[in-house]
């Protein structure tokens, strides 16, 4: 497969599981399938079949997963790198636009006053919690944008941005992780079977936590926390892309674990987006997909706005 169907497979991916999984945040488990029994069905009952909006989310609408994410990838494109006052500036650039929907962590690191190298630090030290997968969700862009640059470098530049919301190190290692599967799968290699090789890369601290999560026998029905939180969250995108043969069916699986569904979407997205090409992704999913962008002057990006985008990153 030619790596920009990988590239594009991975950042429209992500934005597709986003939009198909918000209108079923925090429902029960089985919702999406229970509303669309017959995977593909939906594609000739108008835009979009199951991209049919709900809980607020237009008919295939983006949430903050995929927001914020394009705006990590336009800073990495105009600044020329990482720039991570710049990022941090955009972040709350957005956060100030009262978009629909902003984790609770995030809104309170991007609007509590802080400098951007102690905001989410000074967070962490006061609530001793900042381990949910804000910083993950958004990392498509990124993770496409570092590839090229090797394992060191995305891992590392995983873990400088996922640090400027969230304090805690659980959630750089899971966007790091997410970095390095990404990276792998460029280069045609299977990314579940890397991990074994990945996970010694991971902190010692959160190293257990991560390897159990990513076990080939862990299924998300044991996870001890909500997934919400960034070790299962990740552990249910992994899951849902080992358990399935196909994008469809991997966002699927993902989706019906109930809970953040947009969020665990988003990053199943990412990975089988990457893993089966851009080419695999149902039509009438990218159709009706567009990412509004609060903040940033009625902008809204889409399908080709984000094939662009994915171009640019890591064409």
């Amino acid at each position: 497969m030619e790596r920009i169907q990988r590239v594009t497979g991975a950042v429209v991916g992500s934005a597709v599981g986003d939009a198909l999984g918000g209108p079923f945040e925090f429902g029960p488990q089985g919702a999406f399938s229970a509303r669309f029994p017959t995977p593909g069905a939906g594609a000739g009952a108008g835009a979009g079949g199951e991209m049919s909006g709900g809980g607020g989310w237009d008919p295939g609408e983006a949430t903050d997963d995929t927001q914020m994410a394009v705006l990590v990838g336009e800073s990495l494109l105009e600044r020329g790198g990482l720039d991570l006052p710049d990022i941090f500036a955009r972040f709350q650039r957005w956060a100030a636009a009262e978009p629909k929907d902003i984790g609770l962590q995030t809104e309170d690191v991007l609007t509590n006053g802080m400098p951007w190298d102690l905001a989410a630090a000074i967070h962490f030290q006061v609530n001793q919690r900042a381990a949910g997968n804000g910083s993950l969700m958004r990392a498509s862009t990124s993770a496409v944008h570092f590839a090229r640059a090797g394992q060191e470098a995305t891992m590392d530049a995983a873990r400088r941005i996922a640090a400027l919301t969230h304090g805690d190190r659980a959630a750089w290692e899971g966007t790091a992780i997410f970095h390095e599967l990404i990276r792998v799968t460029f280069e045609d290699t299977d990314p579940v079977g890397a991990l074994p090789d990945i996970l010694p890369l991971v902190h010692p601290d959160h190293r257990d936590r991560y390897a159990t999560v990513l076990a080939p026998g862990w299924h998300p029905d044991q996870a001890t926390e909500f997934n919400g939180a960034v070790w299962p969250c990740l552990g249910s995108a992994v899951w849902s892309l080992r358990t399935t043969t196909s994008f469809e069916d991997a966002i699927r699986a993902a989706i019906d674990l109930g809970g953040d569904t947009d969020t665990v979407a988003a990053v199943t997205g990412g990975l089988a987006g990457a893993y089966y090409g851009l080419d695999a992704i149902p039509a009438h999913w990218t159709q009706p997909l567009h990412v509004p962008l609060p903040g940033f002057g009625g902008r809204v990006l889409h399908l080709a706005d984000l094939l662009h985008l994915a171009h640019r990153l890591g064409g």
